[in-house]
C-alpha cells in the first residue's frame, strides 16, 4: 500500500436520515479505531497452559475522534443536534485505499475551544452504536 494523505480520511454524516452523506467540515485530524474484546476460555486442560480464546465471541466496537475548525453550518448544526437529541444516525468513514465503514454512531462528546487571537475549534468523539458494514475499495 502506498503512502496516503491524512486529509483523505473522511468522516461523513447522514444529514437527514435519507442516505444523504456530507463530510463533517473543518476536520484537521481524524482517528478511527476498531476493537474486539476477547473471551478467555482457558482451563486446566489448555495445551501447555497457554491461554485459549473463543473465536467469533466478544463485543466489537469502533470509535472515531476528530478535531478541527468550524467551516460548514449544516454539518456543525447536525452534529450538535444529534448530541442534544441523543440520536444514533448513520455515519460513513472513508479510509483511503482501504474502504468505507458505515453504520450508526453516537456522538459521545463535543468540545469547543478558542483563544482571543485564533479561530474557534472543536473536538468530537463518536462511538459505534450498532452493526457496522465495511465496503472494500
Amino acid at each position: 500500500m502506498a503512502v496516503q494523505n491524512g486529509k483523505d480520511l473522511l468522516v461523513k454524516i447522514d444529514l437527514d436520515s435519507s442516505g444523504n452523506f456530507q463530510t463533517v467540515a473543518g476536520l484537521r485530524a481524524t482517528r478511527v479505531n476498531f476493537n474486539a474484546e476477547s473471551v478467555d476460555v482457558t482451563s486446566l486442560e489448555s495445551a501447555g497452559g497457554w491461554r485459549e480464546l473463543l473465536a467469533g465471541a466478544g463485543v466489537k466496537t469502533a470509535n472515531i475522534s476528530g478535531s478541527g475548525i468550524f467551516r460548514d453550518e449544516a454539518s456543525d448544526e447536525r452534529v450538535r443536534q444529534i448530541f442534544f437529541d441523543g440520536e444514533v444516525p448513520d455515519f460513513q468513514v472513508v479510509i483511503p485505499d482501504f474502504g468505507t465503514v458505515e453504520g450508526p454512531f453516537q456522538v459521545g462528546s463535543i468540545e469547543y475551544a478558542g483563544t482571543h487571537d485564533g479561530e474557534a475549534t472543536y473536538e468530537i468523539a463518536l462511538a459505534s452504536a450498532g452493526q457496522l458494514n465495511f465496503t472494500a475499495l
